[in-house]
This record gives structure tokens, C-alpha cells and sequence, in this order.
């Protein structure tokens, strides 16, 4: 399985050079590509570069990230740019070799939230999860032509869950979430616990039940593209506030999160990032990695793209609700030495909710 995520281009963006041979750009403020020098105009159009590895791809276009990440990459992968705030789509096409098998485009909704849309390519199933408001999934699945088999709530927050009954009701999808929200989560068809494994078409589900901001929290990893949807449990560089849950819960929640694979892709609730490094430099400036990292969020929130997703090796190393014992937090905020993780994490959590 492959899943690619995508994300809405801004506006205006910086022309990109190639490396090698043909020229790849996108204009400010333009709905135009150059190819080999030359211009091309319209909309709606489907264009195509080949290349001989992935690797020359990311080269070519100063790292792929800056428009879609992907996981799991085969020697086959297509890449869409979408436009999401206009009536007209623009799509890049990179064809290497071989049919993608799965992949994830990303939906802006109000105005910070993050709903994705799932799709298998050899059955055509399609899901999406946390869908905020429906109007942005309805538009997306319009302009693919798709149907919606499958709602997967992470929690009950309206936020999360508000496009339910609407995209239930005009596609006849079936709603997933916890076994402990079957009765606040709209339109729940499908209960699952801590452990289930569920199938999405060919691909395996594995559920975690992470309490802590809301008692019936869960999250989705789907091993076998190497990505976890962890709603609003954690987020890149922080966590979710303590709604319904203690330290000690969210504690646990963030552990079962970070014993999985380094290499993993987090598919978050909310594009809080950059607010997120500002509260995390203030509490751990001597975090070279976190120095870096911030850096690289400012730069790509300024050009209006995403942060999302991050990495679990990121996180480990920046995020510092996954950082309880580093000894610069801890002076920072006049943790004992002698607090355990789960009190270390509770005053993290209340400076970060008294932050300004």
C-alpha cells in the first residue's frame, strides 16, 4: 500500500528549478507551468515529466514535501497539486512506472482543521477522516469523481465530526469511531476498541485507544504504509488539551503513539504548528534540532503550505510533551528533578494553555 498526502497550493509561489534538463516552475500568482522553458496556460489539464528515480524528483523540485508527502513509495507515484479555494483545479502528474496503489489528499476545513481523504485505487474505496464540515469533502470527491464508503472519526468534537450525517446521508457511508463515543459520535455505525484490527479494502487498521483529550480518543495507524491519524492527541511540537483526561492518560496515549516505527508518517487534526514551535523555543532554545525544525515551519507557513505531516523521529526530538525529561524544560518551567513524566507533562500542558 502507498498513501500520499496533498495539500492545497498557495496562491503565490516561488518559481522551482529543475536540476537536470527540463524546467519545472510555477509563477507567482499564476495557474501556469513552464516545461522545457516554455509556457503552458489553462486549467484543469493534466501534465506529466517523467523521471528515473523518486530521488530525482525530490532533487529536481528542492524536496517533493514542499507540495505532497509520501510514504512508503514504490517505484511508482503520483503526485497532485490541488488547488482547493478555486472553482478550477491545476494537477501535476509525476508517472514513473508503475500504478500507485494508495494514497491521501488533504482537505482544509474551517479554519484550521484537517480532514483526508482515503482512496484505494483497485477497489475504489474511499474514506475520509474527521470531516469537520462537508462542503470541502463533497467538493473533493466531486472533482475525483469518487463515492465515500467509510467515516472514521479519531473523536466525537463537533470539529471532527461535523460533516458526518451529511456525507452519510448523501453517500451512505458507514461512520467509525470508539466503542466510548458510540453515543456522541453522529451517525456511528461501526464501534471499535483498543486493538481491533479493521480492514480499509486491503489494508490493515490498527486501532489505539488514546485518551487524555477526550476519554473516547482513538487513533488509526495503517502499518503498511507507515502512517498513524492521531487527531487531537498529538499534534507536531505539542498535544491536545486535557478535556476529559489526566496527565497520566495522555502520558500513556503518547506512549503507545512513540513505540511505534520512527519512520512513520503523523497525520494530525489541526495546522497548529507554527503557534506550536513559538511555545516550544520558550521553553527549550538550546534545541538544535528544534531551533531547525522551527525554521522550517516558519518558512512553509509564510508560503501558505502545510507542516503536516511531521515525523514520529521529528517529534521525538522537538516536541516537547515528548520531551518530559529534558532537563532544559524542566529548569524552564521549575519541574523537580524528582517528577515523574506524567506530573512533568501536566505543567508542560498548563504553560502551553497560558502561553501567549
Amino acid at each position: 500500500m502507498q498513501m500520499m498526502l496533498c495539500r492545497a497550493a498557495p496562491k503565490a509561489m516561488a518559481s522551482i528549478p529543475c536540476s537536470r534538463g527540463p524546467e519545472l516552475c510555477v509563477w507567482p500568482g499564476m495557474g501556469q507551468l513552464c516545461l522545457r522553458k516554455s509556457l503552458l496556460y489553462g486549467f484543469m489539464r493534466l501534465f506529466s515529466m517523467p523521471f528515473k528515480t523518486v530521488r530525482n524528483v525530490s532533487r529536481s523540485l528542492g524536496g517533493v514535501s514542499r507540495f505532497c508527502s509520501i510514504t512508503n513509495m514504490s517505484s511508482t507515484l503520483q503526485i497532485e497539486l490541488v488547488r482547493l479555494w478555486v472553482i478550477l483545479d491545476l494537477y501535476l502528474l509525476y508517472d514513473l512506472n508503475e500504478l500507485k496503489r494508495h494514497y491521501t489528499n488533504m482537505v482544509p476545513c474551517l479554519q484550521d482543521n484537517y480532514a483526508y481523504l482515503l482512496h484505494d485505487v483497485d477497489t475504489g474505496t474511499v474514506g475520509v477522516v474527521d470531516p469537520s464540515e462537508s462542503v470541502p469533502i463533497i467538493d473533493a470527491l466531486n472533482r475525483k469523481n469518487w463515492n465515500l464508503n467509510y467515516i472514521l472519526n479519531t473523536h466525537h468534537h463537533y470539529d471532527h465530526t461535523g460533516g458526518n450525517m451529511d456525507l452519510k446521508e448523501r453517500y451512505g457511508a458507514k461512520v467509525i469511531g470508539s466503542s466510548l463515543d458510540k453515543e456522541r459520535i453522529p451517525g456511528i455505525d461501526i464501534v471499535l476498541k483498543d486493538g481491533d484490527k479493521w480492514m480499509f479494502a486491503s489494508h490493515e487498521v490498527l486501532v489505539m485507544e488514546t485518551p487524555g483529550h477526550t476519554r473516547g480518543h482513538i487513533g488509526f495507524y495503517f502499518p503498511g504504509s507507515k502512517s498513524v491519524f492521531t487527531g487531537d492527541t498529538l499534534f507536531s511540537l505539542s498535544c491536545g488539551k486535557l478535556f476529559e483526561g489526566t496527565p497520566e492518560q495522555m502520558l500513556s496515549s503518547l506512549k503507545k503513539i512513540t513505540s511505534l516505527p520512527d519512520d512513520i508518517s503523523i497525520y494530525c487534526g489541526h495546522e497548529y504548528t507554527l503557534s506550536n514551535s513559538k511555545f516550544a523555543l520558550s521553553i527549550e532554545p538550546g534545541n538544535e534540532e528544534l531551533q531547525s525544525y522551527a525554521t522550517h515551519v516558519t518558512r512553509l507557513r509564510n508560503k501558505g503550505l502545510p507542516t503536516i505531516p511531521t515525523s514520529l523521529r521529528k517529534e521525538k526530538l522537538c516536541n516537547p510533551f515528548l520531551r518530559t525529561s529534558s532537563m532544559e524544560i524542566r529548569q524552564s518551567l521549575k519541574i523537580s528533578e524528582s517528577a515523574d513524566d506524567a506530573e512533568a507533562l501536566g505543567v508542560i500542558r498548563q504553560a502551553k494553555d497560558n502561553f501567549k
